[in-house]
């Protein structure tokens, strides 16, 4: 363990291009009450990056100001270097970003492989091909994929709605709690699927309650408090960093 504290809003430098820039965002839902406070992030090619932090701190609302869910009203967001600050969600989705939410992610209706279809509908010539690509990554459901999604668990429904998200071979993938609701043992096979996505190429964001797990998988982390980013750091930095657990962590960080 470190015996120093961490600097907020440390500058790092890793490699890659950038592919998502938050430059001092500020953004809520009603009028005049700001949810993020001048919030920032980079997400360079290939990396996972994950958002911890206490209730309320403005880590959902930060994917969803990325994906066009929440008005910005000041700040920048870019995509690969082109401005995307309030661009609808389905722009988004056909410059290659995905967003997997925390919850209603699935159509309980429909069968997986309906499911699978409704997240190639601005490209369904590709299904086969998608198809062949989201089940090496969970093959479970390639056995599936005649089963109504309404009959699913809450981790095998998870699994859906991130397959579905991938369908459109996205480069950036957003996902609000993948863990949340989950078993232990369902837990664990979220974090090991997330980090496959993130393997295949797909720069990953990932805002999670589960900070140590988290912190564990992520190539840096960000500590999102009362709307500001006030940490930064590796994943491991951040982990083993004392003030961060004494504020954030509790005794998660200290195994």
């Amino acid at each position: 363990m470190t015996n120093s504290e961490p600097t907020p809003n440390a500058v790092l430098e890793p490699v890659g291009d950038p592919v998502v820039e938050v430059d001092a965002v500020t953004a809520g839902y009603l009028p005049g009450v700001n949810i993020l406070n001048s919030c920032s992030l980079l997400a360079r090619q290939g990396e996972l990056i994950g958002i911890i932090g206490p209730n309320g701190a403005g880590k959902s609302t930060l994917l969803k100001a990325i994906f066009g869910l929440v008005k910005v009203r000041e700040g920048t967001i870019r995509l690969n270097g082109e401005v995307i600050t309030n661009l609808k969600a389905n722009k988004l989705v056909a410059k290659g970003v995905g967003f997997v939410p925390q919850t209603n992610n699935v159509f309980p209706s429909l069968t997986i492989q309906e499911n699978l279809e409704m997240g190639l509908y601005q490209k369904p010539k590709g299904l086969k091909e998608r198809l062949e690509f989201v089940t090496e990554i969970f093959p479970e459901l390639g056995k599936r994929l005649g089963q109504r999604a309404g009959s699913l668990s809450g981790g095998e429904r998870q699994m859906v709605a991130m397959s579905r998200a991938l369908m459109m071979g996205p480069h950036v993938m957003l996902l609000d709690e993948p863990s949340a609701g989950l078993s232990p043992v369902r837990q664990d096979e979220a974090f090991l699927r997330v980090k496959e996505i993130n393997r295949a190429g797909v720069t990953t964001i990932m805002v999670e309650q589960n900070a140590r797990r988290c912190l564990q998988i992520c190539d840096r982390g960000y500590v999102l408090d009362q709307g500001r980013d006030a940490y930064t750091g590796t994943g491991r930095d951040l982990l083993n960093d004392p003030k961060v657990i004494g504020l954030y962590l509790g005794t998660l960080g200290q195994d």
